[in-house]
């Protein structure tokens, strides 16, 4: 069995929950080191078999075969070029920053490095790669999502729309994940996982729903394809972080399972 040294970037919610499953055990992985702002004052946490070292992010990948990225977008870069021009794997959770450094995919083919995006808070990628194989005709991706959670975003204040009061459901966007990468920044990386996994972030129809009844977000895929026509809905149970899924700590874990497991599931 194969064995990797584990990297977390970013000590959130999600870089927590994924530290605690190490911590406690994965075979074939271990937790050696976590990226945080100040190594010299980590975070406190109940690490149960000894905790990691605790470095920077530009000095991560020296520790590490396989770096997970789950910090702010801002310094998305800042962690996957070095990982990548050093031929590792990088986890993305941040897949929307890829839109705006796609050049790192060459990055990583020049240097046999690797950039694996989860499911994280979305679903079926596996069915939209597959499906990719052959002739993909339409991808559309609805979100919905509380009010609360749109609340700030650019794209609203640019177009002057008030959505603070609205007492039934109002179709806010509707465009490719492209033209919605600047305007919801923080709702941007279900919809570029999508796209990334079908016909591209300029083909995939994405439209963004505010609903004042939903304490979830609601993210549904409709894909029809010269294989097979389908749709997937998922309601998303929050973290800690109540902007953060439950689900998407457990993909990252569901991903480096794969990674040394004798048995892997799913495209």
């Amino acid at each position: 069995m194969n064995r990797y040294r584990v990297g977390i970037a970013g000590f959130g919610a999600i870089g927590q929950a994924v530290a605690q499953s190490l911590d406690a055990g994965l075979p074939g992985l271990a937790l050696a080191a976590v990226a945080v702002r100040d190594p010299k004052a980590p975070p406190a946490f109940a690490w149960a078999n000894g905790a990691p070292a605790f470095t920077t992010i530009g000095a991560l990948h020296e520790q590490c075969d396989v770096v997970v990225e789950c910090a702010p977008a801002a310094v998305f870069r800042d962690i996957a070029e070095p990982v990548l021009r050093a031929g590792k794997k990088l986890i993305v959770l941040s897949s929307g920053a890829l839109l705006r450094h796609d050049d790192l995919i060459e990055l990583a083919r020049a240097h046999q490095g690797q950039i694996v995006v989860p499911s994280g808070a979305i679903l079926g990628l596996d069915a939209i790669t597959a499906a990719a194989e052959g002739v993909i005709h339409s991808v559309t991706m609805i979100t919905r999502k509380p009010v609360r959670g749109l609340l700030g975003a650019p794209y609203l204040a640019e177009h002057d729309i008030d959505i603070s009061a609205i007492t039934e459901p109002r179709l806010i966007f509707r465009g490719s994940p492209r033209e919605a990468a600047v305007g919801f920044p923080a709702n941007l990386n279900v919809a570029v996982s999508v796209s990334l996994a079908g016909i591209g972030p300029d083909r995939t129809t994405l439209e963004i729903w505010a609903d004042p009844s939903l304490e979830r977000n609601i993210h549904r895929v409709e894909v029809a394809s010269d294989s097979a026509s389908f749709s997937m809905e998922i309601q998303n149970i929050p973290s800690a972080n109540p902007k953060t899924g439950r689900i998407t700590a457990q993909s990252v874990v569901a991903a480096l399972r794969k990674l040394t497991g004798p048995l892997r599931m799913g495209t």
